[in-house]
């Protein structure tokens, strides 16, 4: 009997994704566990796995397909002892007696005699963000090729072909870093659509003219980012409250503890921080909160999503009870984490959720800046960079490293007194790291 694959549900509020690529192509062979597509979801593009084996007889959806409903058939699977026509056929029969074909899936219809999928045309003016026909190809003709998600877009994007690459990830995988070690190759012509030009006219690149510019298109990342955060500054009324933190000691401490620590575990600055304001929420209880409205929640763990900048945008993974972690495996889940979410491996559960955002920028230079409250928490720190400061101790100048810190509240579930006191519990810690060890 015919296997039907679905969109997955990839995350609790995801209910369309887009179909990013095919990893396999009508007529190959698919074992369980063999990943088959890329979903871009409104957190991040994941791959898919198949949990049947079996012959991939027809493709619904197309790769590049946006607002996939959850849920929908996308392709089938013909089972041992099934030709791949004979369930390719009935599949086709069975959806056009069936309701209509929703509009995402509308280019998959297909006669009788099906024909190769042929892509749709790359506007000239975004040559570099464009669909891919879904695969037609036998895995017997083209070996299959092993890369994070990641690094195929970053491929993409520089045209650096990703064939006979050796990955330095498991079993030969493609990173992120393989391609970046990679140089691009030379790009002979690309032409750019001007706003106001003569219908048809283009330009080469390199061409000086005023209002030069191209478009790209929004993922599904990019809007939901946009939508969350919009809503976020108008519906959540901010407020900020900025400290200088002196962390002399903390860098002290740190550099005797990863003195001390075992192979393979190096804490960083960041990590200290997470444990500082996990354990100001331990310590100001009334900050660790939700808005929901009638309600107000309360956590009893200082759940702390941690701002991760990837490809296309950023996710947020979450250190689930965050105080109740070491500082040596506050190091270990956080570097596990960070380097998951660039690869688009997070499961949902590790990216939903949470009571506390902290956004560090201090390793780009940033002295200081407010950040927008991530829904639905109620508090976001910004952190920026540690630098040298003239200061005054007892009277006389003094210079020590300085680090500024901004949060940013949300005034319906906290008080200006409330994230005055978590910003002092904070700023207590971070000064006298062996405080966090009480």
């Amino acid at each position: 009997m015919a296997i039907e694959i679905k969109m997955p549900a990839l995350s609790p509020t995801m209910t369309t994704g887009t179909l990013a690529k095919w990893l396999v192509g009508e007529g190959d062979r698919v074992n369980s566990g063999d990943v088959i597509a890329e979903i871009e979801t409104d957190k991040a593009t994941m791959e898919v796995e198949s949990v049947d084996d079996g012959i991939m007889a027809k493709i619904f959806v197309h790769a590049g397909a946006e607002n996939v409903a959850v849920g929908a058939v996308i392709a089938v699977l013909a089972e041992d002892g099934e030709t791949a026509s004979d369930v390719a056929k009935a599949s086709l029969e069975k959806s056009s007696s069936a309701a209509p074909v929703p509009s995402f899936a509308s280019e998959a219809k297909a006669p009788a005699e099906p024909a190769p999928a042929e892509p749709a045309p790359a506007p000239v003016f975004a040559a570099s963000v464009k669909a891919a026909p879904a695969p037609q190809t036998k895995s017997s003709d083209k070996p299959r090729i092993f890369a994070s998600p990641l690094a195929r877009r970053i491929a993409a994007d520089r045209n650096i072909a990703l064939e006979g690459m050796t990955g330095s990830g498991p079993y030969g995988r493609i990173l992120r870093r393989d391609v970046e070690s990679t140089a691009t190759a030379p790009i002979a012509q690309t032409t750019i659509a001007l706003a106001g030009a003569a219908p048809g006219g283009v330009i080469q690149t390199g061409a000086t003219q005023q209002g030069d510019s191209y478009l790209v298109a929004n993922s599904q990342m990019r809007k939901a980012i946009a939508s969350r955060l919009q809503d976020s500054k108008q519906q959540a009324p901010h407020f900020y409250l900025t400290v200088d933190c002196v962390i002399d000691n903390l860098l002290e401490a740190r550099k005797a503890l990863n003195a001390k620590a075992a192979e393979g575990i190096k804490i960083s600055v960041n990590d200290m921080i997470i444990r500082a304001a996990a354990m100001a929420l331990i310590a100001v209880p009334e900050a660790n909160a939700s808005w929901e409205g009638e309600n107000t929640r309360l956590f009893r763990h200082a759940d702390i999503a941690m701002a991760v900048a990837i490809d296309g945008g950023l996710i947020t993974p979450i250190v689930w009870a965050a105080e109740q972690k070491g500082l040596a495996a506050l190091s270990q889940v956080t570097a596990d984490l960070a380097a998951r979410a660039r690869d688009g491996k997070l499961a949902a559960n590790e990216y939903t959720g949470g009571s506390f955002t902290i956004s560090n920028l201090g390793m780009f230079g940033v002295r200081e800046f407010a950040a927008v409250i991530n829904p639905p928490h109620c508090g976001i720190l910004a952190v920026g960079a540690g630098e040298q400061r003239p200061i005054v101790i007892d009277g006389n100048l003094a210079v020590a490293t300085v680090m500024s810190v901004t949060l940013s509240a949300d005034h319906r579930a906290v008080d200006g007194a409330v994230g005055a006191r978590w910003l002092q519990a904070f700023k207590g810690f971070v000064e006298n790291p062996v405080t966090m060890l009480l």
